[in-house]
């Protein structure tokens, strides 16, 4: 069983992770956006993971935790996972590189552009639940019996290769005074928290999360792990019911504070983000600018960065949030 030891990783670890990761995808670029600091007034820096292949830093993980697995374990047939739509692009798309099966379930009512691109990726698809924990309880089940490997959606190793992220934005910008993380599982904010850590920085590490799931903001707030019984976010990379322990602790160690937006703040940060930069941005990635612009008066004159996380939106709300009548 993982410990929170697994998640104190070495800048070697990360080298070792970026060594087979950027085989397959380049690191993203960290940049400045004029406008973006104008309407913030601080300094902000985007973390552009929107730019990778399934459109979202998951598939870092999924590279590198699938190649551990291979080689600890030898060939093995297929794997299954649940999502709501990165993590299984990414583990879909490490099974292909890897040619064995991929089986990914999804909760019902899932986004149709994300469920297109993980079929992409040679992925079977099966539909269960109305989120994504019944989702992962089904997997679960499903790994049992079939005998396929259980993908998870929190590991050390997936924080490993997701990481690598983090490394890349903070030795880039290494003066950062404050990073915006979203949190859905946990993976990426324990990504950079290692990173940071690696590096021997002082940037402060800030967690958003969305009010209507707000799992991780409670668990932060009461020093201890707390379920919800909603999720029911337009941010689908948020939309989580129960904190991963590993993560939570990990978190609670490291991160200055959990921010919690409103699904009408991250419509505006995904239209800004498209008026002042021309990117597009899911709703998990927009939440971290959403944050940003909550908390602008504490910011103000500061250096910041904010994780675009993902660019995977649908474009149903892609047209709200344009047609939305705030941000110019």
């Amino acid at each position: 069983m993982s410990t929170i030891e697994d998640l104190k990783l070495s800048l070697s670890d990360f080298q070792s992770a970026s060594s087979l990761i950027y085989k397959h995808l380049l690191p993203t670029p960290q940049l400045l956006w004029p406008l973006l600091s104008m309407r913030c007034g601080c300094e902000v820096w985007t973390k552009h993971e929107n730019y990778l292949p399934t459109g979202s830093f998951k598939v870092r993980g999924g590279i590198w935790y699938m190649d551990q697995l291979i080689n600890s374990v030898g060939k093995i047939s297929g794997v299954v996972a649940a999502t709501r739509g990165n993590h299984g692009q990414s583990a879909a798309f490490s099974a292909q590189i890897n040619r064995i099966k991929a089986q990914i379930v999804i909760p019902f009512n899932n986004s149709v552009q994300k469920n297109r691109a993980m079929h992409g990726y040679g992925a079977e698809l099966i539909e269960y639940g109305e989120d994504f924990n019944f989702a992962w309880e089904y997997a679960q089940a499903l790994a049992k019996k079939s005998g396929l490997h259980l993908f998870p959606s929190f590991h050390p190793l997936l924080v490993q290769g997701v990481g690598t992220y983090g490394l890349e934005f903070l030795k880039a910008v290494p003066t950062l005074h404050t990073v915006y993380v979203p949190i859905g599982l946990g993976s990426g904010i324990c990504g950079m928290i290692a990173a940071r850590n690696a590096l021997n920085l002082k940037t402060e590490i800030v967690g958003v999360v969305s009010e209507k799931a707000p799992a991780y903001a409670l668990s932060y707030k009461n020093k201890k792990l707390e379920k919800t019984k909603y999720c029911n976010t337009l941010a689908d990379g948020l939309a989580v019911r129960t904190p991963d322990e590993l993560a939570l602790e990990f978190i609670l160690k490291n991160v200055a504070r959990v921010v919690t937006v409103s699904d009408e703040q991250i419509i505006e940060a995904i239209k800004i983000y498209y008026t002042d930069t021309h990117n597009i941005a899911e709703g998990a990635g927009a939440s971290p600018l959403a944050a940003l612009l909550k908390e602008k008066d504490k910011m103000f004159g500061k250096k910041i960065g904010v994780v675009l996380t993902g660019g995977n939106l649908d474009h149903s709300l892609m047209i709200h949030a344009l047609s939305s009548e705030r941000s110019d």
